[in-house]
């Protein structure tokens, strides 16, 4: 069974920093990863997302903030997050796309950035 496990998260002021990290049990077929949020009341959104060929993406809230990468020897993708503002308040999850068996999602790390 693959597991997808957030560390990371926690409480910091406006202007600080995080970093994020998801081990993956196996890489093994993985197609795409990256990472959502959702705050409280709102849909989950994408955050960044990384090909296996490092390709990324960024939400335009973020850009220029995040960084979004992958250690392909630990099988551990990161965001590091920079400049967080209150409204990147929210549960952050990790994804991953596997070419067998589909879509996963890890448990989740709460990231609260206080004004």
């Amino acid at each position: 069974q693959v597991q997808l496990v957030e560390s990371g998260g926690g409480l910091v002021q406006a202007g600080g920093s995080l970093r994020l990290s998801c081990v993956f049990s196996t890489t093994f077929g993985i197609k795409a990863m990256g990472w959502y949020r959702q705050a409280p009341g709102k849909q989950r959104e994408l955050v960044a997302t990384i090909t296996t060929g490092s390709t990324t993406n960024y939400a335009d809230s973020v850009k220029g903030r995040f960084t979004i990468s992958r250690d392909n020897a630990k099988n551990t993708m990161y965001l590091q997050m920079n400049s967080l503002k209150p409204e990147d308040t929210a549960v952050y999850y990790c994804n991953a796309v596997f070419i067998a068996l589909g879509e996963r999602w890890g448990q989740g790390t709460q990231v609260t950035v206080s004004s």
